[in-house]
């Protein structure tokens, strides 16, 4: 592992904590994290709304769920497909999980929980989400858990993440100073980007944990494979490779 984090520690300062997640939830938002997990799971939406006119609400696990921000999104963004979505969020930190569970926005609820170790049934969810969540853990770990997606899932998996970028990582260091964050967040930030893949390095991964190699560059130093585990393939659009 290159570098360590704040939130790499489940047992961090609270406050620390809380503030980097803020923070992460401002980059989502204003940097394309946000927008790509949304993005990849617009087709899905899509195709479901055109299949049903009154579908019945949909399960949502996100994994590494932060301030739950994603997953609140990617509600609203079926909202407006006639869909609705039950949101669940993973985090191995209590903090992170406290501060998930009393957000604003759709109710989500949380499970304390190592993201290769979650106590539900196989097929037992319709969407798996895990956004920027892989460069946290060894190669090792991240294929096992990238298996327990695929598995968990009935209907597709999204796994986003970041591509190292030393333009990047400049970028962000600067605008860190605009955005008002701390010094841990942007400390954080730049190792994000130092941790991150390829396109190569993502596939292989997903490959090892039994996925279709189907991540793609997005805006923004994003990377980001979407597919179906009963019908390995692409379900967002196409980036440039």
């Amino acid at each position: 592992m290159i570098g360590t984090e704040l939130l790499d520690d489940p047992h961090a300062e609270p406050r620390a904590t809380l503030r980097e997640l803020g923070d992460i939830a401002r980059l989502n938002a204003l940097f394309g994290g946000t927008r790509a997990v949304v993005n990849a799971l617009e087709p899905v939406f899509a195709a479901a709304a055109g299949r049903s006119r009154d579908p019945a609400p949909w399960t949502l696990l996100d994994v590494g769920t932060g301030l739950g921000d994603i997953p609140r999104a990617a509600a609203a963004a079926a909202r407006r497909y006639g869909l609705t979505l039950r949101l669940v969020g993973v985090d191995s930190n209590p903090t992170a999980a406290r501060a998930a569970r009393g957000a604003g926005g759709p109710p989500l609820g949380m499970v304390l929980a190592d993201g290769g170790a979650l106590p539900l049934r196989p097929r037992s969810v319709d969407i798996v989400i895990a956004s920027q969540v892989l460069h946290h853990l060894p190669p090792a770990v991240a294929i096992r858990w990238i298996a327990t997606f695929g598995a968990l899932a009935r209907r597709a998996v999204v796994v986003a993440d970041l591509r190292r970028s030393r333009f990047a990582m400049v970028g962000v260091w600067l605008m860190s100073f605009a955005l008002g964050f701390g010094a841990v967040t942007r400390h954080d930030a730049v190792v994000s980007l130092r941790r991150g893949y390829t396109r190569r390095e993502l596939n292989a991964l997903l490959g090892a944990g039994g996925a279709p190699p189907v991540a793609r560059y997005r805006p923004r130093a994003r990377l980001v494979a979407a597919w179906d585990p009963a019908r390995p393939g692409t379900l967002g659009p196409r980036g440039h490779d």
